[in-house]
């Protein structure tokens, strides 16, 4: 398959999960991958598998994407190797838990940086050189959070509310430059990204049992509906499709029952979705056993 052959993609937060499955299918397809995170360990042997494999050109730039001289570069490293830049996968971010209450500020302010003040500036770098292109796709990479907001992950769940109306809004005001913009919605997803939210949660200081809801979603990892957890590979897929599709859609969703979750949203009263969604919030009876994680 060389449907994206010699396009330049960016790829940030490559190191695992969906950054990581998004580049080898990038690779697959013969585009020229940019591979971005702050493990420069994990991107090496990502670069090494994806060079085993047989499938496409990867380049590895390691960088912290909440500091402007990684972000520039980056940037810089990819004018200088390929001289253009055919599309930009934003997907580098993590989720900060905990009830409003009792997450620092300092907190959710590093919570908006990653996932959306860092995304919108290095997307400020990007923009300029496709549109003297005259060409380009920008994927962010949101989630079915980002209309569905959840209890004790109000914060994480705003920053990807946040990047629905940045996503909109850059769609309408670089379509006259032949840029797309396309947002992606993942579901629950198997990744590491659960054990990164929990690191987050046990390095704040605060009286989470006042919360016993919290803690028990949080420690049992979301065990009781990992059942209909994703993978990677169907994210990766909707990004491809946003990369090659003559004319991509605005969204995309996966896996199948982040259709559904959407779909009753839109569908059902406030007050009934709620209701459906407090139950997640509530200490669970018995958990089913599960070691993988969900994003």
């Amino acid at each position: 398959m060389d449907r994206l052959k010699s396009r330049v993609v960016v790829v940030t937060g490559a190191s695992s999960g969906i950054g990581a499955e998004c580049a080898r299918s990038l690779a697959q397809e013969g585009a020229h991958v940019v591979m971005s995170a702050r493990r420069s360990d994990r991107l090496a042997d990502l670069h090494d598998e994806i060079a085993f494999a047989g499938h496409g050109e990867t380049t590895v730039v390691a960088a912290d994407i909440t500091r402007p001289g990684d972000r520039e570069h980056l940037v810089n490293e990819t004018m200088s190797r390929f001289g253009r830049i055919d599309g930009l996968v934003n997907n580098a971010g993590y989720g900060q838990p905990g009830p409003v209450e009792i997450v620092p500020i300092e907190r959710v302010r590093q919570n908006f940086e990653t996932n959306v003040f860092s995304l919108i500036a290095l997307t400020q770098l990007v923009i300029p050189i496709m549109r003297t292109q005259g060409s380009g796709r920008i994927i962010n990479i949101g989630s079915v959070a980002g209309k569905i907001a959840r209890p004790y992950s109000s914060i994480y769940d705003a920053t990807k509310h946040a990047l629905e109306a940045i996503s909109d809004g850059m769609r309408c005001e670089l379509a006259p430059f032949g840029i797309t913009v396309s947002l992606i919605r993942p579901g629950i997803v198997t990744t590491n990204f659960l054990s990164v939210s929990r690191d987050s949660y046990r390095e704040t200081n605060g009286d989470y049992s006042l919360y016993p809801g919290f803690l028990s979603t949080v420690e049992r990892e979301y065990a009781d509906i990992l059942y209909i957890a994703g993978s990677p590979e169907s994210i990766a897929q909707k990004i491809v499709r946003a990369l090659i599709s003559k004319h991509p859609s605005a969204r995309y969703a996966a896996p199948g029952h982040a259709h559904l979750l959407l779909a009753l949203e839109w569908l059902l009263p406030d007050r009934l979705m709620e209701a459906l969604i407090r139950r997640f919030g509530q200490p669970p009876g018995k958990a089913k056993s599960k070691k993988d994680e969900v994003s």
